[in-house]
């Protein structure tokens, strides 16, 4: 198997949860963003962003992928992405964060779905059809199977896009994301961890 198979196959569920995927009889799905207290061997121990202590066993086989900065300029027609958004008291759509995916995971959990970043966000993965110009900064028109979206990018909106990482990344104070699976016990786990790089943290 290709690095980049394998890179796919660690991020294709990262930014999207099916909906049939509720409760699984490994876990029920849960978001956890916070930063690192602590790695031992594959057992994660993570402050999240609420204050609460986790800990986090991690999968033998585990990856780590990093989140490298972008910009508005280096999104393009016909990129796959994801936006992170909320709508505005103009009744727009206006994004708190920008991931451009990897062309390895074109089409990963493409849709609109109900997302956690902030109340009332959304998530809309989706093809870029055009960019054009706006007061407020850009807005980006997307289309996903049964729709199309309209979202304005202000300038100061991080964009972002996935690398290949490893368990180095996992040090104290660095910011991750996961999604981990959570037992009836309330133990956690997880196979994939997205983590913080040069001080580019991950922003979903």
């Amino acid at each position: 198997m290709t690095t980049k198979a394998l890179f796919a196959g660690a991020l294709i569920t990262l930014m999207a949860l099916p909906a049939a995927a509720q409760n699984t009889p490994e876990g029920t799905p849960t978001r956890i963003r916070g930063t690192v207290e602590k790695l031992d061997g594959q057992i994660l121990a993570v402050k999240s962003r609420d204050g609460q202590q986790l800990t986090i066993a991690l999968a033998p086989n585990f990856t780590v992928s990093a989140v490298v900065k972008k910009s508005l300029a280096d999104i393009k027609a016909g990129d796959y992405v994801g936006a992170a958004w909320t709508k505005g008291t103009d009744g727009k759509l206006h994004a708190i964060e920008v991931l451009i995916f990897p062309e390895a995971l074109r089409g990963a959990g493409e849709g609109e779905r109900p997302w956690d970043l902030t109340p009332d966000s959304l998530m809309t993965n989706a093809t870029v059809a055009g960019i054009a110009s706006a007061t407020q900064g850009h807005v980006l028109k997307v289309t996903y199977k049964g729709g199309e979206s309209e979202i304005i990018v202000a300038p100061d909106k991080p964009v972002v896009t996935f690398a290949p990482g490893d368990a180095s990344l996992l040090k104290p104070g660095a910011a991750i994301f996961t999604t981990a699976l959570k037992k009836a016990d309330g133990s956690l786990s997880a196979s994939r961890v997205t983590a913080e790089k040069d001080g580019v943290k991950p922003p979903m």
